[in-house]
């Protein structure tokens, strides 16, 4: 049963369908192999009976004939998507408790292509955060560990670390992940996994609790790049329900794999040559580039001027977007309501949010609702916004020299958990590569490219042209063959 855990999606589906082991199998392995990994709070919720009853329905189908494309695969759903008569609380105080009626579309779409759930995923509340620290409900620790012998615990990343943990450990061979700023990205790459965040508009995000709604994108973690490529296919498509959705047909991106770059163009984004960055992102880096060129790519240097901009457009416009998005949470409604005596609405309302909401979501409600009030609109909001667009041209000039590009996925290696709590400032600098092609809305995927001084992953990031999920995949699949990253994290939780 062990065995079964090491399967990645494709090995998964491939062996359901050719009878090499039942799809129930499958779902025990891994409903096991959540339980022996409690220690590391990657769940939230465990739902085995869902995971069970899938493999029931893919056993059958395989019996009649009537396979889909993810049956018997049993997949983790980060806990930010509706599920329907399961708790989806965004790992917060305020949501504890409320089980939605209505299921997301994207989970509707993996659960209708044959994938079970093996649970709901932890994460940093309400999507905020960058090392699973946030969370109302204890930090997600990763599998990981420095080879200096110590304990210290790493973190997985964030927000979607519950994810990343979990597709680490071989706890699930496929997650579903979210990505604001870079919490797909940079988890993938702290945990030796891949990820791929999406153009905007490519999933829905109906029944996703929204953070920050110009930049929430939904996109699949997994082992590998065509495991990635697999999940996005069930997906990926258009919405009624959600007015940002692109009225587009979805690709057949896992056939059109190639590892093959000739006649393409990789940029290499002079402006990412960060101060102070470390040596091995440096020399990882220059390996990827080393990849790139053997596979056939022609390597051009570009420049992307407004990239120092990036961030602090960046914590203008998410903390105001999400100032807005989490008034709904009033204690009126659903989820949490404290109630003090005598309380008047007002009071209620204050109470509420003062014991439901974490110090992280706290901080970029206030920053949020100070830019964007009366007296600082103009000079803050708006001229972020006019930044934004030329973050956006700068990307649109640099695609005109090359096909994709290629970048550190992260400025480190995985930090320990505590490290950088205290520095809000420090946190943020975490999402320096990712956040610029966020607020361009363009596809990107984080590859493992080999291990530090310490034995932890790095990354690589891809990004592309907007809709060219086919160009990233296939460039993570060339650094990928070329990587050979085979490294895993050991079992001592």
């Amino acid at each position: 049963m062990t065995e079964l855990t090491n399967l990645g999606i494709a090995d998964i589906r491939d062996g359901v369908a050719a009878g090499t082991f039942s799809a129930r199998e499958v779902a025990s392995a891994f409903n096991a192999a959540v339980e022996k990994g409690r220690p590391l709070n990657a769940w939230l919720v465990e739902t085995p009976d869902h995971a069970l009853a899938a493999a029931d329905e893919a056993d059958k189908a395989r019996a009649s004939g009537d396979l889909k494309p993810l049956s018997g695969v049993p997949l983790g759903i980060k806990d930010l998507f509706s599920t329907k008569g399961v708790e989806t609380t965004a790992a917060s105080g305020i949501l504890k408790g409320f089980v939605p009626q209505y299921e997301s579309t994207i989970t509707s779409k993996l659960f209708g292509a044959g994938a079970g759930m093996l649970g709901k995923l932890n994460m940093d509340q309400f999507a905020m955060g960058s090392s699973n620290e946030t969370s109302a409900f204890g930090n997600v620790i990763s599998p990981w560990k420095r080879n200096d012998g110590g304990n210290a615990a790493l973190a997985p990343g964030g927000s979607s670390g519950g994810s990343s943990a979990a597709v680490s450990a071989r706890m699930a061979p496929g997650v579903t992940g979210t990505d604001t700023g870079g919490s797909i990205r940079q988890p993938a790459a702290f945990t030796g996994i891949s990820g791929i965040k999406p153009t905007y508009g490519r999933c829905s995000r109906w029944g996703v609790v929204a953070f920050a709604s110009s930049l929430d994108q939904a996109g699949p973690m997994a082992k590998d790049v065509r495991d990635c490529a697999i999940m996005l296919e069930a997906m990926a498509g258009f919405d009624p329900k959600d007015a940002t959705s692109l009225n587009l047909p979805v690709p057949a991106w896992e056939k059109g794999l190639s590892g093959d770059l000739k006649g393409k163009r990789v940029g290499i984004p002079r402006e990412y040559r960060v101060d102070n960055m470390p040596a091995e992102i440096e020399a990882l880096w220059e390996q990827g580039i080393a990849w790139a060129k053997d596979a056939g790519a022609e390597i051009v240097e570009v420049s992307l001027p407004h990239t120092k901009y990036a961030l602090p457009t960046y914590y203008i416009i998410a903390p105001a977007e999400a100032s807005s998005n989490l008034a709904r949470y009033d204690g009126v409604r659903y989820g949490l309501r404290d109630l003090p005596d005598g309380a008047n609405l007002q009071e209620m309302y204050a109470a509420t949010r003062a014991e439901g909401f974490g110090a992280e979501v706290k901080r970029r409600i206030m920053i949020g609702t100070y830019v964007l009030s009366a007296g600082f609109y103009d000079a803050y909001f708006t001229k972020a916004q006019k930044v934004r667009s030329l973050i956006v041209r700068d990307f649109e000039q640099a695609f005109a020299k090359c096909d994709v590009l290629l970048t550190p996925t992260a400025p480190s290696a995985a930090f320990g958990l505590g490290e950088k709590s205290a520095d809000p400032i420090a946190m943020y600098l975490n999402d320096v590569f990712t956040v610029p092609s966020s607020l361009a809305g363009l596809p990107a995927m984080s590859v493992p490219g080999g291990l530090d001084g310490q034995g932890l992953p790095l990354g690589l990031q891809i990004i592309g042209r907007p809709l060219d999920e086919q160009g990233v995949l296939n460039a993570g699949l060339a650094i990928e063959e070329r990587a050979g990253f085979t490294a895993r994290p050991g079992t001592w939780w």
